[in-house]
């Protein structure tokens, strides 16, 4: 049987990351990865995840099994988190899932089972793995305009073109927030815009928000998700707290199936904790344990949010040096989009050449689309990155 087995392509970021640890260059740079990084260039434990285990160690009488969709104390207090009052709590059905990966390989799978015929249109560029599941699991996918290569902003004009050619019944995949991996976001007009198209073409609207937190604010990126869900027929939200707890390793999301019609989410419901049945059973509790004590507790989750404000005005601050110092070294502002840009990452726009030049030149390491992780700078080596990028002719 194993002699059947084909190689699988190269996951890029990961053999990314393995050409950075094998360089021995003491310059080198490290702007791949996915997870946020110090100063120090260390992905640290949040102060009230470290409090919150030191909690679930002192009170946690028992290891069993949860339930298949996790404990609902997690569900609600995310839902509270990411939906606020836009949708009654009886609207929603929710279930743990491990990682932001499994909400959207799960949600993925009730698109499957639900209406195999729907197609599922994806922002041009979108994270990889939304492209690699769906073509694992068969499903066709679209892609629409998003990114300006010219402006590094947002192609709206293009986006809705290529939106307006959806059939009833298909499936629209949207970033919450600070948009992976081009850092370009819609606004609230635009969003609104979206959303009229989705209930004019009686399209189903997914999100994938897996950085609430980073962009914003907490309550400022968590606007154009509740807008979807207040305002369409049905649609699915894929979370991950991966970033904004910084529980990367412990594989913590929720997935979310909201209907205007309270009377379907029993059925939502029991379809989630099925699908979870089929895959895994239960789902991973730590993390979601460590999430629901911070949320549920009220000194705990003020330090919680004060610390991920850190973070976030961390990596805009970086945005404005690096931006800045892109104008004093080239005399132009063609990269104040950076700036502009919000969450983790943005996209250069250059090409996989140049991205090369600066890898083999200045040991400087990003993915070959010129995605780049704000967060794997600090305040020292903003400069070499800038000096880089314009010696390389970007």
């Amino acid at each position: 049987m194993f002699e059947n087995l084909k190689a699988q392509p190269a996951d890029k970021i990961l053999a990314l990351m393995q050409a950075y640890r094998e360089d021995p260059r003491d310059t080198k740079i490290d702007l791949g990865v996915g997870v946020y990084k110090n100063a120090e260039g260390v992905t640290p434990v949040m102060r009230a995840v470290k409090a919150a285990e030191q909690k679930i160690w002192e009170e946690q009488q028992s290891k069993s099994y949860v339930g298949l969709v996790g404990d609902p104390a997690y569900s609600d207090a995310m839902i509270k988190l990411i939906l606020g009052d836009a949708v009654a709590r009886e609207n929603v059905g929710a279930a743990a899932t491990p990682g932001g990966t499994g909400a959207c390989r799960q949600a993925f799978e009730l698109i499957q089972m639900a209406s195999p015929e729907a197609r599922v249109f994806v922002s041009n560029p979108t994270w990889p793995n939304h492209i690699s599941i769906l073509n694992y699991l068969g499903m066709e996918t679209v892609p629409y305009r998003y990114f300006d290569s010219e402006t590094r902003g947002v192609d709206f004009d293009g986006m809705i073109e290529d939106l307006k050619t959806a059939k009833a019944g298909d499936v629209v995949l949207l970033h919450g927030c600070c948009h992976n991996p081009t850092g370009a976001n819609l606004n609230l007009v635009q969003w609104q815009e979206i959303v009229n198209l989705i209930n004019a073409q009686n399209l189903v609207a997914m999100v994938d928000i897996a950085y609430q937190g980073f962009g914003d604010g907490l309550e400022e990126d968590a606007q154009a998700v509740r807008l979807v869900a207040s305002s369409v027929k049905e649609c699915l939200i894929a979370a991950s707290c991966s970033k904004n707890f910084g529980v990367y390793r412990e594989r913590t999301g929720l997935l979310m199936a909201v209907s205007n019609d309270s009377s379907q989410t029993a059925l939502n419901q029991a379809t989630l904790a099925f699908l979870n049945r089929q895959n895994y059973s239960f789902p991973p509790d730590h993390g979601a344990r460590i999430v629901t004590t911070i949320l549920n507790d009220d000194a705990l989750r003020a330090d919680w949010m004060a610390e991920l404000e850190d973070v976030r005005v961390s990596m805009l601050g970086l945005r404005q040096q690096l931006a800045d110092e892109l104008q004093r070294l080239s005399g132009s502002d063609r990269f104040s989009f950076i700036a502009q840009h919000r969450g983790m990452f943005s996209r250069l726009g250059t090409t996989p050449e140049l991205v090369e030049k600066l890898r083999a030149e200045h040991a400087i390491y990003m993915v070959g689309d010129s995605r780049m992780n704000i967060a794997g700078l600090n305040a020292q080596t903003v400069p070499i990155l800038a000096k880089a990028i314009v010696d390389a002719g970007i």
